[in-house]
């Protein structure tokens, strides 16, 4: 009696925790904003869609907020993918010391992005940093850029800050998966005479797939709800040049325009959520076709 009713318990108290601590704050949060919720008033009044309205219009920048988020996402699950997947491979293979490879590449990726942001910070810095320094010293002073300064480098570098920390944790999850690969299938594509892109094409991507679906899933959603790299090296600046969502989330709340955060939190919510379910049917259907 006691190991079925354990079951039934363990059901109910799951359904009430995620009611209690993720839907209902979901839907509190949904329906403010719809509201004029704000710190300047204790009265919520309920205002329908002009939050949605305020995000969308031509006189804010919002619409380039939400345009900088998915640059962002796209960038960075392209970078980590790919980055991750010929780390993983080189080091799927006999190479020397390839322990000592995997943890350094792996280390980046436990720092919290407050450390890694303030560390990125002083590197780049345009006058004294690191970066420029050492180019300076071996002669290429003309490659110094005013990295999070200059609008046409700062998102660049933030991409590239959050490639460095989380590519090493793709790398893991992707050399998990090849490691679970029989060596089997390569030994008769071998003496089939299978070239190298032929085998990684239709051996190693097919059954890597699962995998290759759970690290873009997880790039996908880092990268739709970043906020500390922006936030420790640019801020948002210059002007509003790598604002993002969750920072323009965190300023909205900053001034006390709760109702327009809370617009800004379900429509982030909502894009996550739709993406994400695509991205998860897509790939799972790819991975069936190619095996």
């Amino acid at each position: 009696m006691r190991n079925k009713l354990y079951p039934s318990y363990f059901t109910w108290g799951t359904l009430v925790f995620y009611s209690v601590f993720f839907i209902l704050p979901s839907l509190m949060g949904f329906y403010y904003s719809f509201t004029d919720w704000n710190s300047y008033s204790d009265e919520i009044a309920f205002i329908g869609l002009d939050n949605f309205k305020v995000l969308f219009s031509a006189d804010e920048h919002y619409v380039g907020f939400i345009a900088n988020t998915v640059n962002f996402t796209i960038s960075t699950v392209i970078l980590k993918t790919v980055l991750g997947l010929a780390f993983a491979l080189a080091l799927n293979e006999g190479i020397r010391m390839k322990g000592f490879h995997r943890v350094m590449l792996f280390m980046p990726s436990i720092v919290p992005m407050l450390v890694v942001g303030l560390m990125f910070k002083s590197i780049l810095n345009p006058a004294t940093g690191l970066l420029n320094e050492s180019l300076r010293f071996i002669g290429l002073g003309a490659l110094a850029q005013k990295w999070l300064v200059d609008v046409n480098w700062a998102f660049k570098s933030i991409i590239a800050v959050d490639t460095w920390k989380g590519v090493g944790y793709i790398m893991i999850i992707l050399l998990a998966g090849l490691q679970s690969i029989s060596r089997t299938y390569y030994e008769a594509a071998a003496i089939d005479g299978a070239s190298a892109w032929h085998k990684l094409k239709y051996i190693t991507v097919p059954l890597l797939m699962p995998a290759l679906v759970v690290t873009t899933v997880l790039n996908m959603l880092h990268g739709l709800k970043v906020f500390e790299v922006v936030y420790v090296l640019t801020n948002g600046g210059p002007g509003y040049a790598t604002d993002v969502l969750y920072t323009a989330i965190f300023k909205e709340f900053s001034m006390g325009r709760y109702g327009v955060g809370t617009a800004l939190s379900s429509l982030l919510f909502l894009f996550m959520t739709v993406v994400g379910y695509f991205i998860i049917r897509l790939m799972a259907r790819e991975g069936a076709h190619e095996q």
